[in-house]
């Protein structure tokens, strides 16, 4: 774990680099290290304000001539899937999704490669080694957690786990008012699963349990096809310059 000598929150700016959701654009970020005891604090106010995190950095965008990229959380109390979400649920029963330890696995390294390999193979993670991905998930001073999804076995309903290989992963933050995914992966041959959005509506159910009120998303992207998915979640809510409010339907 990366250790820094001070606890006081820097904010650094990012140089221009081309955007990689919308053709012709350019992007900047703001970010800021997370480090020392007040990190999961920071985390907390920099993700109701927007922030997303990677590793031990809390960064947003800060571009100069674009405000295309919008942060989402779902209300979970107002949240009623609809048809199609249902048959989602529906096709994942025999699905199981504890909670484990945020430590990396070379069982999950090999998912998220070949999730990446199928997904993603030409974007920025394309070359993630194992020490990348252990960095990505246990570098940090936040508090946060994996939930590894598999099959239900004869056992499952006794310890909660499942059987056989590991289908899909999810690295989730735990705030005070919600959880925050922060990346998830599964495996690409399940696509008629739709296991990205089933991670998603499974963290919207886990944190209703949980008592907590949100699901933070990360960046909508207007005009980005990669981002439109998040969109389908509704009702939400968006961060503008009044801060939260609810979201017009999609």
């Amino acid at each position: 774990m990366t250790h820094h000598q001070t606890d006081t929150p820097q904010f650094f700016l990012t140089a221009p680099s081309p955007c990689p959701y919308l053709p012709g654009q350019m992007e900047r970020k703001v970010f800021t290290h997370l480090v020392g005891a007040r990190a999961s604090a920071l985390n907390e106010i920099l993700t109701q304000g927007g922030f997303r995190r990677s590793q031990n950095i809390a960064y947003r965008p800060a571009c100069e001539s674009c405000k295309a990229c919008v942060s989402v959380r779902v209300p979970v109390d107002r949240f009623v899937p609809g048809r199609g979400f249902r048959r989602v649920i529906a096709r994942n029963r025999d699905m199981t999704g504890p909670r484990v330890e945020a430590a990396p696995t070379p069982e999950q390294y090999s998912l998220f490669r070949d999730y990446l390999d199928a997904r993603h193979s030409e974007g920025g993670m394309a070359d993630m080694t194992m020490l990348d991905y252990a960095m990505m998930v246990e570098d940090t001073h936040v508090e946060t957690m994996l939930v590894e999804y598999r099959f239900r076995g004869p056992d499952s309903a006794l310890t909660g786990r499942g059987d056989g290989a590991l289908i899909g992963t999810a690295l989730t933050d735990i705030l005070s008012d919600g959880l925050s995914m922060v990346y998830s992966f599964c495996e690409p041959s399940y696509a008629e699963r739709s296991l990205g959005s089933f991670m998603i509506l499974d963290h919207i159910a886990r944190a209703r349990k949980m008592g907590l009120p949100y699901v933070y998303l990360g960046y909508w992207v207007s005009g980005s096809r990669k981002m439109a998915y998040k969109a389908r979640y509704q009702p939400q809510e968006h961060l503008g310059a009044q801060g939260w409010e609810a979201a017009p339907p999609a």
